[in-house]
């Protein structure tokens, strides 16, 4: 190779290097997302799931191939009534896990395609947004859980012995 080659060739992973790194610090770590299932005729369901990014950053949108219309949403207690409402992003946190949750933050999937059955697994596409405005995309599978299901516990508790009734260990 000559002088040039090389030095084109070592641009080229240069630049590879750093889009690579910047694209892996931009990772959202997303933990136990799940849907609700629902039954026939219903046209809407939520997501749910634990959010972690690495810098402060945004959920400013989500899609689903299951779903028409797919919103960021919040419920919240006004004046002892329980609303839902879409919110245009959801502030993440440098480093705080941010719960996506049953009665609180969620992604609203509506104008469902087909009932979601326990068991299924759909595709759902978050879009994120930095502090310099730089979006990013991560898709994963979200498994189905039947519609009575709760949500799983953040961590499982210890229920071995510890020496008491009713004492769990820290």
């Amino acid at each position: 190779m000559h002088k040039k080659q090389w030095l084109v060739a070592g641009l080229v992973a240069l630049n590879v290097g750093v889009v690579g790194s910047v694209w892996a610090q931009a990772q959202v770590k997303i933990e136990d997302p799940w849907v609700r299932g629902t039954v026939a005729q219903q046209k809407a369901s939520g997501a749910f799931m634990r959010l972690t990014a690495p810098q402060d950053m945004r959920l400013v949108s989500a899609s689903s191939p299951v779903a028409g219309v797919v919103e960021v949403h919040e419920m919240a207690m006004e004046k002892d009534v329980m609303r839902m409402r879409a919110v245009p992003s959801l502030d993440l946190a440098a480093g705080k896990t941010t719960e996506l949750k049953p009665g609180g933050y969620h992604v609203m999937l509506m104008d469902l395609k087909q009932p979601l059955k326990a068991g299924e697994s759909i595709p759902l596409t978050l879009v994120f947004e930095d502090a310099a405005k730089v979006r990013s995309s991560q898709t994963l599978q979200a498994p189905v859980r039947a519609l009575g299901a709760a949500a799983m516990p953040a961590k499982p508790m210890d229920h071995g012995h510890h020496g008491g009734h009713g004492q769990h260990k820290p």
